[in-house]
């Protein structure tokens, strides 16, 4: 028998029985008109979730695929950037961006707490030669469990005047991104968070102005080549062999997405995010953000003292079948992190808690094992 495992990391999600199904179809030709159909209806599908009128391409990769899509379509080499990091994939981004030969200029904030927008303001004032070309920002930064305020950055970038790429990767349905409304550049989704698909699918989402520098940008592409992908859309195909099942699993479960409700799904992210808070303070834990910033995908909780998380994720893992995600960087031994985004519901929630108050009293912590729980009902039932 399979090991059953409640799955609460912040991707992979779980992945609902008819979205698998669908990947479990007979291969079809991804130059025929079976394929067309799918990609078609999912691209139609994708600009409804990233609520945009403009062109959204499906590539085949995982997100970071797509943050490297967005770098090389929009930029030159020596262009100046500011890349805008609270954690490690705000990092990520700035190193792609170096790699290629970006001129990037980091304005980092502490791990565990939100940009400032009055201070990305101020260097954007300060750049009174528009030498700035682009401005990188992760929208929810999966590795802290922390949101930045994405309109009011925006609305900051506009003014300036520079290009605004956006990682959205684990944000994206799990709560509000507006991409036209915002007057977002580039936005950059993943297959494995909130789409509740398996890893392998990018999504890139791209307005006028940023088709506008895509005809002046001089780095060298090819697999990422967007306006490749933009000249096959057209016929219904991608330049590349895409991977044909997953575009079908992303139908079904865009399908899914739009009968619960896209609204009803930022919603459920936010209630479920409220209840896990609940619940780990319940336990007499600290949270790594103030709830203010808070993420809706992924909670990240400070260690209680005299526990270790590696011990902890250990025994959750194997003893409860509860799996949750550890620290990254400089808080690799600090943290764990429980997700709640994709394919989570409130059983799921009160369930991992409960059980994490076992594994706590487990490792000698002196905890009420079942407040967790009764905190996380408490808010489901408002």
């Amino acid at each position: 028998m399979e090991e059953k495992q409640l799955l609460m990391i912040p991707g992979p999600t779980p992945v609902p029985q008819s979205v698998l199904l669908a990947g479990a179809r007979p291969m079809i030709n991804h130059r025929g008109p079976e394929f067309k159909a799918a990609i078609e209806e999912c691209t139609a599908g994708l600009k409804r979730v990233f609520k945009t009128k403009h062109e959204v391409f499906i590539l085949t990769c995982a997100g970071t695929g797509g943050l490297e899509a967005a770098v090389v379509n929009m930029l030159s080499p020596g262009d100046k950037v500011l890349s805008v990091s609270i954690g490690v994939f705000g990092d990520r981004f700035a190193a792609i961006a170096s790699t290629y030969g970006v001129n990037v200029e980091k304005l980092a904030f502490d791990m565990g707490t939100a940009a400032d927008p009055k201070k990305i303001e101020e260097r954007l004032k300060a750049d009174a030669g528009k030498e700035i070309k682009a401005v990188f920002v992760t929208h929810n930064e999966t590795s802290t469990g922390v949101t930045n305020d994405l309109k009011a950055i925006s609305a900051i970038v506009r003014e300036h005047g520079a290009l605004l790429l956006v990682d959205a990767v684990s944000s994206m349905l799990a709560m509000e991104c507006d991409m036209d409304g915002w007057r977002l550049d580039v936005v950059v989704a993943g297959s494995q968070k909130a789409f509740m698909i398996p890893p392998g699918l990018s999504f890139v989402a791209i307005n006028d102005r940023a088709a506008e520098a895509m005809k002046t940008a001089k780095i060298p592409r090819f697999y990422f080549d967007l306006g490749k992908a933009r000249d096959y859309l057209a016929t219904g195909e991608t330049p590349w062999t895409p991977a044909v099942p997953l575009v079908l699993q992303l139908r079904e479960a865009l399908r899914l997405l739009e009968k619960e409700g896209l609204d009803n799904c930022l919603k459920r992210h936010a209630r479920l995010a409220r209840a896990t808070r609940a619940g780990v303070k319940a336990l007499g834990m600290k949270l790594l953000a103030d709830e203010k910033v808070a993420s809706n995908a992924v909670t990240a909780v400070r260690k209680p003292d005299g526990i270790d998380v590696s011990a902890l994720r250990k025994l959750m893992r194997e003893k409860y079948g509860v799996v949750l995600a550890g620290g990254q960087g400089s808080l690799k031994n600090e943290i764990f992190r429980i997700g709640h985004l994709g394919l989570v519901n409130e059983g799921d929630i009160v369930a991992a808690l409960g059980l994490l108050g076992l594994g706590l009293k487990g490792l000698g912590m002196k905890v009420d094992p079942g407040a967790g729980a009764s905190a996380a009902l408490q808010v489901l039932g408002e």
